[in-house]
Parts: structure tokens; C-alpha cells; sequence
């Protein structure tokens, strides 16, 4: 279907923006709240993890990390070994992590008003199923 991603691009950023608009209240921005998102939903990770998580670099997972842990919102911890660092939320963290996530619910409930469930269980899998068919091009190059 062509014009696919140029529709979905229209939506994508009008989507950033506002939640960059959401957090700035926190002096957050989307791709510092991933972190924050991904340490409350998988608990102390090293970085690596969250960079092959999110796809991006490891300097770029890098630079998020020490400006939250100036934030006081994420803490450097022991790993098994000298040489891993896991990252963990601190209770600031925790905090910030519960009045963003509110404030991103309703956010998400209000661009998902007037569609009915069935259709946002659809786009839901739709979007899950791209997320896959993506992944399986990267690994069959």
C-alpha cells in the first residue's frame, strides 16, 4: 500500500511533539522517559539491553543515562561481574515515572477517543505485526 509510512509519519511526530510537550513539565523528553520506561518495565538492565531494545546506539543510550542520573531519576549499580554497570530507577525515578505515566494514559486515551476496541486491538496487532515483518527484513540481509 503505497503511502503507508508517509500516513504513519503524520501521526508519529504530531505524537512525539506532544509528549515531549507532556514531559517538559519533568524536564523529560520521549527518548530520556524510554529509559525511564524500560528500567520500570524490565527492573536493572545494562545498557546494551536497553540499546538493542529501542534500536539505536549505545552512545546514544549513553548520553540518556548520565543526564537522568544528574536528574537523580536513574543510579548506576553493581553488575555480576567489575566490569557490567546495571542502571536502576531511584525513587525520584519512581515517582517521576508515576506522574508521567498518568499523564501518558490519558493522553493515550484521548488519541485513541471515538474508536471503537475492536479496531484499537486491530491497530495494536497491525502495529506489532510491522514491528515484525521489520525485524525479519533486518535479519534476512
Amino acid at each position: 500500500m503505497q503511502g503507508f509510512i508517509q500516513s504513519y509519519i503524520k501521526v508519529y511526530r504530531p505524537l512525539i511533539s506532544k509528549l515531549n510537550e507532556l514531559l517538559s513539565e519533568y524536564k523529560l523528553s520521549y527518548s530520556l522517559w524510554q529509559v525511564i520506561f524500560y528500567l520500570k518495565n524490565n527492573g536493572p538492565s545494562a545498557l546494551v539491553d536497553m540499546s538493542n531494545y529501542y534500536h539505536v546506539e549505545k552512545p546514544s543510550i549513553t548520553r540518556r543515562v548520565q543526564r537522568l542520573e544528574k536528574m537523580d531519576f536513574i543510579k548506576v549499580i553493581p553488575g555480576k561481574d567489575k566490569r557490567e554497570k546495571l542502571i536502576q530507577l531511584t525513587d525520584t525515578g519512581e515517582r517521576i515515572y508515576q506522574a508521567c505515566r498518568k499523564k501518558i494514559t490519558d493522553l493515550e486515551y484521548n488519541v485513541m477517543k471515538g474508536i471503537p476496541l475492536d479496531k484499537q486491538i486491530a491497530a495494536f496487532q497491525l502495529l506489532s505485526k510491522i514491528k515484525q515483518n521489520i525485524s525479519d527484513i533486518e535479519n534476512n540481509r
